[in-house]
């Protein structure tokens, strides 16, 4: 299977980043409405399955950049562990785009994977 090119995963993952945060605070509305109040399990049953889905695809979006990319583990990490805080993942597609982490590299083809750093492949 083909991945996209590198600037409509950056686009994909974006957006997911996004989704992700705000099924979050569904979910955690949901969660509200049937332990707090006791009125409705509906919340969870429609926010769980659709926080899920966006769960998985974001981090599969994120595992995808990644390789793409060549971030550097610890941008990778901080990527996954933002999906497990609410709106997490938000500041975190922010923090990345700030830090150029979620852009084209100079004299990358856009569909092709960023050359690796000097750092990475100066001891090969």
């Amino acid at each position: 299977m083909k991945l996209p090119s590198t600037p409509a995963m950056i686009r994909i993952f974006r957006v997911l980043a996004i989704a992700e945060g705000f099924s979050w605070a569904a979910l955690l509305a949901g969660m509200f409405l049937k332990w707090v109040t006791r009125t409705t399990e509906l919340g969870v049953e429609i926010a769980g399955p659709i926080h899920g889905a966006f769960f998985l695809c974001y981090g599969i979006a994120a595992l995808s950049l990644w390789r793409m990319q060549r971030w550097p583990l610890k941008v990778a990490l901080f990527a996954g562990l933002s999906a497990v805080f609410p709106f997490a993942t938000v500041w975190f597609e922010r923090w990345a785009g700030r830090h150029g982490h979620l852009g084209i590299k100079p004299g990358q083809p856009a569909g092709q994977p960023a050359e690796a750093p000097a750092e990475e492949t100066a001891g090969v």
